[in-house]
């Protein structure tokens, strides 16, 4: 990959007409900032610390142009390794979004204006989420007209999870008594449980995949699509959550809860029946060892978290033993027509026999004159 960089600083440099060295000074200049982001001390000497971010800098920046403005517009060919292949592009996007390979967003946002002064009309972050609105799937980014962050942030996967939350975040974090007060760990049952016991569950119609409803026994979970790079995908933003303080939960706490709603392949299977996850592995055991797995780096205050009350009214609505029993009535002896004109018939013919045997005790006891 160090060849492809090289490459488009190459390009960047013909297209410009400038000296590599009016972006190592610059970058320079913001050095110790720069350092600082990272945590730790790094390895590396200024010269090659301040080449790395020249050098990396300009590769995204290429990348997200390219994406924005189309790649023959920056002189690259068709067949070129990197933008004539779909799949090289979706790879670099996922390494992109990897926690560990984030570059400060002043770095870009300097690299761009050495590049184009005053003439681009967006800035870096607008840059960044137009790429991700362009290449992201939408079952994560949604369906609603793009809407940019209102603010920059520390990097590409700040942005992400900006966009990813839009500007309607979910509810509060719950304090409701029930959940808060009494302390009780609201980890919901699996799908399976949950079906058993009467609830259903239906494809939300949501524009956000988190946004998770429950209404009068009905689980509205927003569809879910599974492929190869989703597990990073979630990794690298529950990571974001996990180290960074002030941003709230809201990613964590959506895998936590899909976490213990799948504990199976038969918890996915029923999902996938309702329309709500669909997946390209190999199996359903893969997606539930997916999510599994997933559960095992999520650190979270259970209790206190968007989806906290959700739960408490879900797990609620699974104890009252009379929304079990209607369950198992309706599936032991309404699950298909056959077992419904059986059961018809049976209540017809204890009404006769009822019948029969009340006028014959009736008869005797009351004898005609």
């Amino acid at each position: 990959m160090d060849h492809h960089k090289w490459r488009f600083l190459r390009r960047v440099l013909e297209r410009t007409k400038q000296d590599i060295k009016v972006y190592l000074d610059s970058v320079r200049e913001v050095e110790e900032r720069a350092r600082s982001c990272y945590e730790g001390p790094i390895p590396l000497s200024s010269n090659e610390f301040v080449e790395m971010m020249v050098l990396d800098g300009c590769f995204v920046l290429e990348l997200f142009r390219a994406v924005d403005e189309g790649f023959e517009k920056l002189s690259y060919p068709t067949n070129d390794p990197i933008f004539g292949r779909l799949g090289s592009m979706s790879s670099i996007l996922g390494d992109i979004i990897m926690l560990e390979n984030q570059l400060p967003l002043f770095i870009l946002d300097r690299l761009l204006k050495l590049q184009l002064g005053c003439h681009f009309q967006k800035d870096v972050a607008e840059l960044v989420a137009t790429i991700f609105d362009a290449l992201m799937h939408p079952t994560f980014l949604g369906q609603k007209a793009f809407e940019p962050p209102i603010d920059a942030g520390l990097h590409c996967l700040e942005i992400l999870w900006r966009i990813l939350l839009g500007r309607s975040k979910p509810d509060p974090l719950s304090q409701n008594s029930d959940v808060a007060d009494k302390g009780r760990h609201q980890v919901i049952y699996c799908a399976t449980e949950l079906k058993d016991s009467g609830i259903k569950f239906k494809e939300g119609k949501a524009d956000r995949f988190w946004d998770i409803k429950f209404e009068n026994g009905v689980l509205w979970i927003p569809r879910l699509e599974i492929d190869d790079g989703t597990k990073s995908f979630f990794l690298n933003l529950i990571t974001f959550e996990q180290c960074h303080f002030g941003f709230d939960n809201y990613i964590t706490s959506y895998v936590f809860f899909m976490d213990n709603l799948i504990n199976s392949p038969m918890d996915v299977a029923h999902l996938h029946s309702c329309g709500i996850i669909e997946h390209w592995l190999g199996s359903d055991s893969e997606v539930a060892d997916l999510f599994n797995r997933l559960g095992h780096e999520v650190v979270l205050d259970i209790d206190n978290n968007y989806l906290s009350q959700l739960s408490a009214d879900v797990n609620n609505y699974h104890n009252r033993r009379w929304n079990t029993w209607k369950a198992t009535l309706k599936h032991r002896y309404f699950n298909n027509p056959w077992a419904i004109i059986s059961v018809i018939a049976a209540v017809v013919l204890l009404l006769l026999t009822f019948t029969q045997t009340f006028f014959g005790v009736y008869a005797y006891y009351r004898p005609s004159s």
